[in-house]
């Protein structure tokens, strides 16, 4: 019967030291270095920013909720060329932020209720490239 009682002292003993001991291993704040700030580098293939801003009329009122479709073909070598199309929307200022959208030669096709529809190739040159389109109305039907 003996051997049980050992084993009954020695338990909460070994409990106490797995408990205290992280708390006497672990450094002190007093130890350790500040922390360095990051510096960010920028990326060099940062995703580029196209911004299209869609007016229309003689006063040049921006037009909200225009569908913007930006095309552009991505290039392979060894594969036939992929073709990658983006849909977005105009906010009510009449702008439309496009991310992701490679350097090189896109179409920007521009389709609104009560304007008539633009499209166009554009070359985008700058990461954060701005582009501005005038909309007209329809021509009257007799």
């Amino acid at each position: 019967m003996k051997p049980l009682r050992f084993l009954s002292v020695s338990r909460p003993i070994t409990l106490t030291l797995l408990l205290l001991a992280p708390i006497a291993l672990y450094p002190s704040a007093q130890d350790t270095p500040p922390p360095v700030p990051k510096t960010q580098t920028p990326r060099p293939d940062a995703p580029s920013r196209l911004t299209i801003e869609v007016t229309g009329g003689d006063n040049n009122v921006p037009v909200e909720n225009a569908s913007v479709y930006v095309k552009y073909i991505e290039e392979r070598k060894l594969l036939k060329d992929k073709k990658l199309e983006l849909n977005v929307k105009t906010n009510r200022e009449g702008i439309a932020h496009v991310t992701g959208a490679k350097p090189g030669r896109v179409l920007v096709q521009i389709v609104a209720d009560g304007w008539k529809t633009f499209g166009r190739w554009f070359d985008i040159t700058d990461p954060k490239q701005a582009i501005k389109v005038h909309l007209d109305r329809p021509p009257k039907w007799y």
